[in-house]
């Protein structure tokens, strides 16, 4: 059996892997691989994930976080859309520490396009998120695997903000408040830019989100979040002028918002998620009036016909 105390990826072997693959870390893919055995047990640490947890990981690249997952005694799904850096993981995995192997399974595919995983429902995702995909990515992963508890991402400082800003803060907006239809967010730590190869340009945070009921709510997730993006669209609108192609008028947006019990002078970054939900309760309840107008209308008889005439049932007259 291998030692494996020193088996996480250091800042020589990670450009020995990548030289030996001819890897360029592209900023098209948002490649920046951590080089600190440091600062992936601290991510690790920071998920608070338990041996034998089902862990997904997104873009594991060369490996840095994936050992330090496999280290903590976790089962690894991680999914790579780099075909080259997909087919080496387990390589490198196998080279490094073959007991540990038997715990990694590599899905070559891009992130945002998987709806279902190998083996058991993960518990856990902890990832280094590219900085281009990050919030679609972890938004994608907590509406499709509701099996997800907690989450660690390490992202970019400002991302980190915007996902874990209560109503009220300068950095509130749609991160912020469709992350917390799933999870509570709150940013753990800062990551310093020279743990990463090639170096960014951007500090780095960890953000961790812990699962939580939805709003209870009789509108769906894709009406609620159709309202956050109408209310974001336009930041320094109100929210009667900001809402009002979606509920069809500036009167009828006044309306949802008063029904719901929102200030239809306010704006979108004063409310919470459940503010949200029950505007779009209001909207739907709308719509739903107007098409029972609409229903009763096209009931109403439009003159009484003729009663039938003649001597024999059924007959009518000349």
């Amino acid at each position: 059996m291998n030692d494996t105390s020193n088996a996480l990826l250091g800042p020589v072997q990670i450009r020995d892997l990548a030289g030996r693959l001819g890897v360029r870390p592209t900023k098209t893919l948002g490649q920046n691989f951590v080089h600190d055995a440091g600062t992936v047990r601290k991510i690790v640490r920071s998920a608070g994930i338990e041996a034998g947890q089902h862990v997904v990981e997104v873009g594991p690249g060369l490996g840095s976080l994936t050992f330090g997952l496999l280290e903590a005694g976790v089962t690894v799904v991680a999914v790579e859309i780099d075909p080259v850096l997909a087919a080496q993981l387990p390589l490198t995995v196998a080279d490094r520490a073959p007991e540990w192997s038997d715990r990694l399974t590599v899905v070559l595919q891009d992130a945002l396009t998987v709806t279902e995983l190998p083996g058991p429902a993960p518990t856990a995702l902890v990832a280094n998120l590219p900085y281009n995909v990050a919030v679609p990515v972890l938004l994608t992963f907590l509406e499709r695997f509701d099996s997800l508890d907690r989450v660690l991402v390490m992202v970019q400082a400002e991302v980190a903000d915007r996902l874990a800003a209560p109503p009220g803060n300068r950095t509130y907006g749609i991160p912020s408040v469709k992350a917390a239809w799933y999870a509570s967010a709150r940013r753990t730590s800062t990551i310093g830019r020279n743990v990463f190869w090639p170096v960014p340009n951007v500090d780095s945070a960890l953000v961790l989100l812990e699962r939580r009921d939805h709003p209870v709510t009789r509108a769906t997730r894709e009406r609620v979040f159709e309202v956050v993006d109408a209310a974001f669209a336009q930041r320094r609108k109100m929210l009667r002028g900001a809402l009002a192609e979606l509920a069809g008028s500036a009167a009828a947006a006044q309306q949802a918002l008063e029904a719901a019990g929102v200030d239809p002078t306010t704006r979108g970054e004063q409310l919470t998620v459940d503010d949200f939900a029950r505007i779009a309760e209001a909207l739907d309840d709308q719509v739903a009036a107007r098409e029972e107008l609409s229903d009763q209308a096209a009931g109403q008889p439009q003159g009484a016909p003729a009663a039938p005439t003649g001597d024999r049932p059924g007959t009518v007259g000349p």
